[in-house]
């Protein structure tokens, strides 16, 4: 059970979450390619990374693209798709065009990728939702809902893709560059806040959901599943 010699694609793999799972691949050994529709960033992770890192300039929003891309490419051991981008508020001060688009990204981007992705035997699907699908939270409906729907959708494609296996992983709060908006002081209060309610005492790292990623790709007997890492967040 390892995933040293293994092709695989991490699609939003050039920051946060998505960044903490290709460095914890290429550290087994695996052959990594990360992909985003920035291409700075590809170029900027893939240095990062080295050891024979592949970068990918990849839209999940472009169904064309995606299907080029996989029809081109040997299938992959492993496929895990972290890219999102999402905007939040309440329902009635959301924008509808905004809500439409976060829906667009993290759901169906999801969605094309699955639809399109070749794979070896004995490979997997690995995709990332988010606590608020269980523990929903006032002025963030949306961002539940779409959170659940991958989830949903997790299920039922490891039916479909059997032997093909399909897992979600579905983290709490996790300390990455999406809130470096926010200075240093309004950071810390963030975090230092959430790490005294939460019951592990401490706030999430990428490092710490990647952990949970590499056990869906090494764990022949894991299909169907989604786990929480959220610190606790989901009991509070």
């Amino acid at each position: 059970m390892s995933v040293s010699g293994k092709r695989i694609l991490v699609i939003g793999g050039t920051s946060g979450i998505g960044l903490g799972i290709a460095q914890a691949a290429t550290a087994e050994g695996a052959h990594v390619t990360v992909a985003s529709r920035t291409p700075d960033k590809v170029s900027a992770a893939t240095s990062s990374l080295g050891h024979g890192a592949r970068g990918q300039v990849l839209d999940t929003g472009d169904h064309q693209q995606i299907e080029t891309f996989f029809s081109e490419e040997p299938p992959f051991d492993h496929v895990i798709v972290s890219a999102a981008s999402t905007k939040v508020a309440a329902v009635r001060e959301l924008p509808l065009a905004d809500a439409l688009a976060s829906m667009n990204s993290k759901f169906w981007g999801a969605y094309r990728v699955a639809r399109a992705a070749r794979f070896m035997d004995n490979g997997s699907l690995t995709l990332v939702s988010g606590f608020l699908s269980i523990r929903p939270k006032k002025g963030a409906a949306i961002q539940g809902a779409i959170n659940a729907a991958l989830e949903g959708l997790t299920r039922g494609l490891a039916l479909e893709f059997a032997p093909v296996r399909v897992n979600c992983v579905s983290p709490g709060l996790i300390m990455t560059e999406m809130y470096d908006s926010l200075g240093n002081d309004a950071r810390r209060t963030l975090f230092d806040g959430a790490a005294q309610r939460l019951p592990a005492g401490i706030v999430g790292k990428p490092d710490h959901i990647a952990v949970q990623v590499m056990a869906f790709l090494n764990n022949p007997y894991m299909t169907g599943s989604t786990v929480y890492v959220d610190g606790g967040g989901s009991l509070v």
